[in-house]
Formats: C-alpha cells, structure tokens, sequence
C-alpha cells in the first residue's frame, strides 16, 4: 500500500499542532506544577492527559474514527511520559541544563508517540 506524502505530512502536523496546542497553551500552572509535586500529583496530571486525549480523539475521528481507542493509548502514554519526566526533573532548576535535556527528551518522546499514531491512521484512511 502507497500512501500519499501529502496524508502523511498533513496527519504528523495535526499532531504535532495538538501537542504544541495541549502542551503549553492548553496546559494551565495547575496542571504543569501539580503533575510535578510528590503529593497530590495525580489529579491534574490526569486532567493534562486528557487534554491530549481529546485531541488524539479528534484527529482520529476525523481521519480513521475506528481508531477512536487512540485516545485511550494517548492518555496513558502522555500521563506516563510526562510523569516520568516530572520524576527526573523534580529537583532541577530550570537554569540547568539538565532540565533542558529533560524537556527535549520528553518532547521527542510524544513527537515519536505520534508519529507511531500517524502510521497506524494511515493504514485506516481510505485511499
């Protein structure tokens, strides 16, 4: 099967718009601060994933509805990426560069997510 550049290209910048859009436009002091404390961390750890899952959510309705079961994986994959990351950087200042490498990893890693997501929405999309 051939898929059009074009469908890949425009399915990798949907999701990378919702991550630039859930990640640091969406995501609220609440959510970025608490998913990184020792204690109470959960909540809006969870609230953040499923903004991530809404937008997972809504490209593949869009796209490839019967992949709709993405917003579940999304949910869980981000909610443990990101707290992964929240573990590691918990005691850096952001004037490390440690924390930068952090930061860069955790985004590569929800870019690599979705570009896994795009090859699975490619083989669902009508040609």
């Amino acid at each position: 099967m051939l898929i059009p550049l074009q469908t890949l290209v425009v399915l990798y910048l949907a999701f990378a718009a919702k991550q630039f859009v859930c990640d640091f436009l969406l995501q609220t002091t609440w959510m970025a601060k608490g998913k990184c404390r020792h204690e109470s961390w959960l909540p809006p750890l969870l609230a953040h994933a499923a903004t991530h899952a809404a937008g997972t959510l809504l490209i593949v309705l869009l796209a490839a509805p019967a992949l709709f079961w993405l917003a579940i994986v999304d949910f869980g994959l981000h909610a443990g990426i990101d707290r992964v990351k929240a573990r590691a950087t918990t005691r850096m200042a952001m004037n490390e560069p440690r924390f930068w490498w952090a930061l860069g990893a955790d985004q590569m890693a929800h870019q690599l997510t979705h570009f896994g997501y795009v090859l699975l929405v490619v083989t669902h999309v009508p040609a």
